[in-house]
């Protein structure tokens, strides 16, 4: 399994119909939008390949020493094959030397997919990382946060115990969005 740049137009396609199979509407930004961000240097476009097939993908937005898990899929026929295992150490190798974090459903026992939701956040659990002391507001939806800090040095264990500053979480998302989606759509860090 490797962690590839997304730049054709054949892996753009194979990876649209995974990410609209894997995220709901309300959390799904525009593909195009994705696409042209990645082309302007504000994320990384990935794709998890298996040799020649495309199995998933992951979508990371960076500022400084943060990188931003914003969007990881694997292809619905894939899944349970260890891919995203193997993609979420891929990362954390890849954005060594980052608070690296990414965002997931709140554990609300109240909700229709609580099982499903406590199983995701036992996958990142089991990929090392851990729960972070404040949620993300992105638009309408407000999600819990897990991470890790990542050192530098690849012997080096991680600090579990780090956070991100709201203004910090808004220079990220400022710079990704660009000066007019920023005032558009609504992205806040909420502080526990």
């Amino acid at each position: 399994m490797q962690l590839k740049p997304v730049t054709q137009k054949s892996e753009y396609t194979a990876i649209e119909k995974i990410y609209n199979e894997s995220f709901p509407d309300n959390e799904r930004a525009p593909m195009r939008m994705l696409k042209k961000r990645a082309k302007q240097g504000k994320a990384d476009f990935l794709a998890i390949c298996d040799g020649e097939t495309i199995a998933g993908m992951c979508y990371v937005v960076c500022c400084k020493d943060l990188a931003y898990l914003f969007y990881i899929a694997v292809d619905s026929s894939l899944r349970g094959k260890g891919y995203g295992t193997q993609a979420i150490a891929g990362l954390l190798e890849k954005y060594r030397g980052k608070r690296f974090f990414l965002a997931l459903e709140q554990l609300d026992e109240s909700a229709e997919n609580y099982a499903q939701r406590v199983k995701r956040h036992e996958f990142y659990r089991s990929c090392g990382l851990h729960d972070l002391p404040f949620r993300l507001k992105e638009a309408t939806v407000v999600f819990s946060a897990m991470g890790a800090k990542l050192p530098a040095e690849k012997d080096s264990s991680s600090d579990e115990t780090f956070t991100v500053l709201p203004e910090e979480y808004k220079e990220l998302t400022d710079r990704y969005l660009g000066f007019f989606m920023r005032h558009m759509v609504d992205m806040r860090l909420l502080e526990d």
